[in-house]
């Protein structure tokens, strides 16, 4: 591969999880000739000891923001999964001039001053009750989802940690109105009941400025179909 066509995809996760939870697709990026960057967001992964009552989106945002600058990338595809639309949706805006396009997989979409809670009205409830029942403050992981395997199952749930409900909670503040950058929609159609997603399949769908395409898969490719998602965003950065 060339070194024009070789990408930097930059990953901002999602929520219970960190960057170990792309394991599975570091080898198929090497192998296609790309960089995958898979940083861990405070409180989570390899950085759980550092959680706290006040983490918030701002401080995920910013540790991406980090990341980019610190390693200098440039011309970045940034993916956000799940939880990480919100994350990607505020790095996009603040660091517009480093990113060559936005791929969001099974995420949330969020416009200016939407918080998590405002596009997940349904689970608000049962999450603050669980963050209620324990410290008042984290919400325990969600069930992975019915097709991933034993194994997969085993590993997630050694590693998976709680959530810190201001992540949630807080509204995402665009400086610079919806971003004109090209993105992309995954929708992976092997969705819950809840079906919390279909919400943003339908708006790209129909909203100019999206290409929407559906992967078949439930709500984690990275672990459950990742050959499959690898040859997507494959064809999407190219």
């Amino acid at each position: 591969m060339t070194a024009s066509s070789s990408k930097t995809f930059l990953v901002c996760h999602g929520a219970w999880s960190a960057g170990w939870a792309w394991k599975k697709m570091h080898p198929l990026m090497q192998a296609a000739g790309h960089r995958l960057i898979t940083p861990s967001y405070t409180g989570l992964g390899e950085r759980a000891h550092l959680a706290h009552r006040e983490l918030d989106l701002e401080a995920h945002i910013q540790d991406m923001l980090g990341v980019i600058s610190y390693e200098d990338l440039r011309d970045i595809v940034l993916v956000g999964h799940s939880y990480g639309g919100m994350v990607a949706t505020g790095v996009a805006d603040r660091a517009r001039e480093r990113i060559a396009q936005l791929i969001y997989i099974d995420a949330f979409v969020p416009r200016d001053g939407q918080s998590l809670f405002d596009l997940n009205e349904v689970a608000i409830t049962s999450m603050r009750e669980a963050a209620r029942s324990g410290d008042g403050w984290r919400i325990p992981p969600m069930a992975t989802p019915p097709d991933t395997s034993p194994a997969d199952v085993e590993w997630l749930s050694a590693r998976r940690v709680a959530m810190p409900i201001k992540c949630f909670e807080q509204k995402l503040h665009l400086k610079h109105g919806e971003t004109r950058l090209p993105r992309s929609y995954i929708y992976a159609t092997r969705a819950t009941q809840a079906d919390t997603f279909a919400q943003f399949a339908k708006r790209t769908k129909n909203e100019a400025g999206w290409r929407h395409l559906e992967i078949d898969a439930s709500h984690s490719p990275n672990v459950t179909a990742p050959e499959a998602l690898m040859a997507m965003l494959q064809e999407i950065a190219a």
